[in-house]
């Protein structure tokens, strides 16, 4: 194995461990944004704390963790093409991949950000369904259970009761709509995606170069960390409008006299028309709150080199 196949791989490994740490610490947090932007009108929830306690109560605390399987699978994938997509791309765009430049560094992070929407986007549409089939059985109790807006994705009068699982509509997406049945709100994923990307990894590669160390020849954990957080926050908030349209349009069952949305201009006029424009920044705190730490172990894990560890064993 040459040098280069063993850096990759390791990023791979590590990219992997951070998704996989991550998920399992932050799912909760996740799911109450989920349900949070995907509230119209009368607010069921009043904000996090209240949607996770009150889907603890309805759903057992594994409730809180209903489509962290897909995540879990898809996450290693989807965080290994995201961050060796950064570094080739950084590589290939800057003399030594060292040099700082702010415009190659966004276009680097550009191109991150495209690469992993493969991945992202049937990972996500899976896990919104599975997120949001809680509050929609609320919905309907409350609602006489009354039929569905929107085609439900089970067959039979079952569906209501029948808890519906990633494979089962994966398959179902694919059977009535081929590919692109699992791959809608690409444009809205993409539109959130790269935004982020183009914010994340230069404001990261220039918070840690602060905390740079001329002995260790690299910043400490602990600065790694927070840099990791702090970015990963700024662009998660800055991308939370963007991301709300993409749980709205991804959404496939709807609750009672909830909008279906015809893409992303009709999904962004429907929400600013009734709802205000407030409603654009639905679960940003939320968003903040996962994406911050998923980051932050994310580089922390890189930097601890744990891939570079794992391969040593093996030689």
């Amino acid at each position: 194995m040459t040098h280069q196949d063993l850096s990759i791989t390791a990023k791979l490994i590590n990219g992997g461990v951070a998704g996989l740490v991550g998920v399992t610490c932050v799912f909760p947090i996740d799911l109450a944004k989920t349900r949070l932007q995907n509230q119209h009108g009368k607010a069921m929830y009043k904000g996090m704390i209240d949607c996770l306690m009150k889907t603890a109560r309805a759903e057992g605390f594994f409730g809180m963790y209903r489509g962290a399987a897909v995540n879990l699978t898809l996450v290693t994938p989807e965080k290994a093409i995201k961050l060796a997509a950064n570094d080739f791309f950084r590589q290939l765009l800057m003399e030594d991949g060292v040099q700082r430049n702010l415009k190659m560094e966004m276009l680097a992070g550009c191109g991150a950000g495209m690469c992993q929407v493969v991945v992202t986007c049937p990972m996500e549409m899976l896990k919104i369904q599975l997120q949001d089939a809680g509050r929609l059985a609320i919905h309907h109790q409350g609602s006489a259970s009354a039929p569905s807006t929107s085609r439900s994705y089970t067959t039979g009068s079952a569906s209501t009761h029948r808890r519906p699982s990633a494979t089962l509509i994966a398959w179902e997406l694919l059977r009535t709509q081929g590919l692109a049945g699992l791959y809608k709100g690409l444009g809205a994923t993409l539109l959130r995606d790269i935004p982020f990307s183009i914010i994340y990894f230069p404001l990261f590669a220039n918070l840690n170069n602060l905390g740079f160390n001329e002995l260790a020849g690299k910043a400490s954990f602990a600065h790694s960390f927070v840099s990791g957080c702090v970015a990963g926050s700024v662009a998660a908030v800055a991308v939370t409008p963007l991301d709300v349209l993409k749980t709205r349009i991804q959404t496939l069952k709807k609750g009672l006299g909830e909008d279906v949305y015809s893409g992303i201009t009709d999904c962004a006029r429907k929400l600013w028309i009734q709802e205000g424009p407030s409603a654009f920044m639905k679960g940003a705190g939320c968003r903040a709150l996962v994406i911050a730490p998923l980051f932050g172990i994310a580089q922390g894990v890189y930097f601890i080199g744990i891939g570079e560890r794992i391969l040593k064993c093996f030689d």
